[in-house]
């Protein structure tokens, strides 16, 4: 009787103790690249159906609207350019295509602690989007997105653990030139974060001057083609089957500059993609093939993404919607295909149809990024921070979507299962004569924090205590984590002779 209070007061403190001391990144109970892939909604079978019916797609139908540049490169692989002006892929041109792509890729943060290597089923979650409004959950309304509301998103998913990389998730609304645009964007994200860097270029004529500002941030162009931190996310298809002109011409640039690339086809089940969800994916699968084979035909190799990124519209308006089941089964299912190919490759999950950041959207999220990361998706885009189908973007819904990317991580690690994690000496030596719980273990104290993950802000307290903490609200606590944040010191922030050198090159919008 006397020993069990000592016991289990010596059980607290080693706990608190365990609690408070930092762990490695190889102890942590998560990290990014862990590999996913015990989800599979795709037997074999349907995997090799949809691999035939994309390589006919491509051999009958083909793909309009190419620019000459692009016929000229890819006829010259090996395409066919009818007279009725679509390029047709052989089915030995797309096998010959993929024994040239990379297989396995290395997206580099400026930090090298985030590079992100892209192979097998590794699975990493990140930001995109091009939401043109920001989601006020004080005033439960909408504004125009701005150059300061992006740069404080990569403020503060510098400090998230969870969220792996940024690609553009906002447009800079407050900004109407589009050159300026383009470059505001690379600046307000690059000057954010030190993890990689996904964005998008309207024009060709802007992609030379923002190789010109990537070299300067870089030191220059010997550092950054060693380690470019920005990849190019070109929509280089109009759904169904034709050429993005521009987008093209864009992406060709982008090559050349050594900038890797994000094929993305971004079809929507029911309006530019077929309505049936296996249709759907096998569209996105032929045009991401159509782009993989104009990549490799221009560099064989060069760091590519196979973006399947099909999305799914409520039938009875037409409304997209990102948060439904529709779209989380299209997203594994896509990934599964990346997995078929061998190829890296990436896709839409976490999108919310909610407008804030409530019940409706934790479902939606938490359910397409579990999905994804089950499946081994390399690259889950837009998985946290997305609100309205992709209309909104929400900073705290940014904060909260690392406790519930922490979670959906923790899955994809799954149950290790061993001699020591079955526990039978542990079961032993607490029943046969210890103290009857499992507390003060030493095997307890040793993976409380390796097995377990601890959410930042989401509460598990007992009403009790809740009441006891002045029941703390999840948002408004979200919201002061926001604004410490956006405020404490980010090491993505240049010399300042560099930074200098920029302003002088360019119209920085950021004060």
């Amino acid at each position: 009787m006397t020993n069990t209070p000592q016991r289990r007061a010596g059980g607290r403190a080693a706990r608190t103790a365990a609690r408070a001391a930092p762990l490695s990144d190889t102890m942590r109970p998560i990290r990014p690249g862990m590999e996913g892939g015990t989800y599979h909604p795709l037997s074999q079978l349907d995997m090799e159906k949809i691999n035939r019916s994309a390589l006919t797609a491509l051999e009958e139908i083909g793909l309009a609207d190419a620019p000459q540049s692009g016929i000229d490169i890819m006829v010259g692989a090996g395409a066919i350019y009818g007279q009725d002006g679509r390029l047709r892929f052989p089915k030995s041109l797309i096998e010959d295509m993929l024994v040239k792509a990379n297989r396995e890729i290395t997206l580099f943060g400026r930090n090298p602690k985030h590079d992100m290597l892209l192979s097998g089923k590794k699975v990493h979650y990140g930001t995109a989007g091009a939401a043109v409004h920001m989601v006020d959950v004080e005033n439960r309304s909408y504004r125009e997105s701005t150059v300061k509301d992006l740069h404080n998103a990569a403020r503060i998913v510098e400090h998230l653990d969870n969220i792996h990389f940024v690609q553009r998730p906002m447009v800079c609304r407050d900004i109407p030139d589009n050159r300026e645009m383009d470059l505001n964007t690379i600046y307000a994200c690059t000057t954010g974060t030190q993890k990689h860097v996904g964005t998008s270029f309207t024009e060709p004529g802007f992609v030379d001057d923002a190789f010109e500002m990537l070299h300067m941030i870089a030191g220059g162009e010997d550092r950054w083609r060693d380690r470019p931190f920005v990849s190019n996310s070109n929509c280089f298809v109009v759904p169904p089957m034709k050429f993005a002109t521009e987008s093209c011409q864009v992406m060709e640039k982008c090559i050349k500059g050594g900038m890797p690339i994000l094929l993305l086809s971004a079809g929507q089940a029911g309006a530019t993609a077929p309505a049936p969800i296996a249709g759907a994916i096998v569209q996105a699968v032929a045009e991401c093939l159509a782009g993989m084979v104009y990549v490799n035909a221009i560099k064989p190799g060069h760091p590519t993404i196979f973006g399947t990124w099909p999305f799914v519209s409520d039938l009875r308006t037409g409304a997209m919607s990102g948060g439904s089941g529709e779209q989380a089964l299209l997203t594994a299912g896509c990934a599964q295909m990346h997995h078929y190919y061998g190829l890296p490759g990436g896709a839409a999950a976490g999108i919310a149809d909610a407008k804030l950041p409530d019940m409706q959207a934790g479902w939606e999220q938490a359910m397409s990024n579990v999905m994804a990361g089950l499946t081994g998706l390399n690259m889950v885009y837009e998985a946290a921070g997305m609100h309205a189908s992709l209309l909104g973007f929400c900073h705290e819904s940014l904060i909260l979507g690392d406790d519930l990317l922490g979670q959906a991580m923790r899955c994809v690690r799954g149950i290790e299962v061993n001699d020591e994690t079955v526990g039978l000496e542990t079961m032993r030596s607490t029943c046969l004569g210890g103290p009857g719980h499992y507390l003060g273990s030493d095997q307890t104290l040793s993976l409380m924090q390796t097995e377990y993950f601890y959410p930042t802000l989401a509460d598990r307290s007992s009403p009790k205590e809740w009441d006891e903490k002045n029941r703390p609200d999840l948002l408004k606590n979200a919201t002061l984590r926001k604004e410490k944040l956006i405020n404490a010191p980010t090491p993505a922030s240049l010399d300042p002779m560099v930074d200098a050198e920029i302003r002088k090159r360019f119209n920085i919008h950021l004060s």
